[in-house]
């Protein structure tokens, strides 16, 4: 993929964006907090377009669409895994059966392919054992990462992310109310 305008960017970022939060289900990933005060779902839009833009500043060849829907649906779980009494609590540690769980639900939900599958199954390496197969899958596994940790110390980790993803301020105004990231 050759570098291109930053706004090019933002508008391929927010189509398929735009595609996979066209199933209800997954803005449901908006009334689990992941880390901090993060929500699963803001969570996975600031992975998957990190993660994105990272590619692009390092001209890393990728198959954009399956980078950004991979990462959009790498935590797609849809449970509080801080409960006591989570749906898991007897199948063993979150971080490494979430995403078989988060793999389960996006087959039900969505057709996927090999890479977006490989993302999905494999972005808690080294917790899965099994390490990510394709480029696609190293970098969201790096930046699922960063962006934990962020989020883990930043109480407002995101504020500003509907600023890159949505052009005007309807859009932007949409799309913080579809993820709630002001409340």
């Amino acid at each position: 993929m050759s570098l291109r305008n930053k706004e090019v960017e933002d508008l391929i970022f927010k189509s398929y964006l735009e595609e996979v939060m066209q199933k209800k289900k997954f803005l449901k990933m908006n009334r689990y907090i992941q880390h901090g005060t993060t929500t699963c779902l803001l969570h996975s839009i600031a992975v998957a377009y990190y993660s994105y833009r990272i590619c692009n500043l390092l001209k890393i060849n990728i198959h954009e669409k399956e980078l950004i829907r991979g990462a959009l649906l790498h935590d797609y779980f849809l449970y509080d895994w801080h409960a006591k009494y989570k749906p898991t609590r007897n199948e063993g540690f979150h971080g490494r059966i979430h995403p078989r769980i988060a793999l389960f639900n996006a087959r039900k939900d969505y057709d996927i392919n090999e890479i977006e599958e490989d993302i999905i199954s494999k972005h808690m390496f080294p917790l899965t054992f099994y390490p990510p197969k394709y480029r696609e899958s190293i970098i969201v596994c790096l930046v699922d990462k960063l962006c934990s940790i962020h989020e883990t110390f930043n109480k407002h980790a995101y504020t500003k992310l509907t600023n890159k993803v949505g052009e005007t301020k309807k859009e932007r105004r949409i799309i913080s109310r579809r993820i709630n990231i002001y409340n």
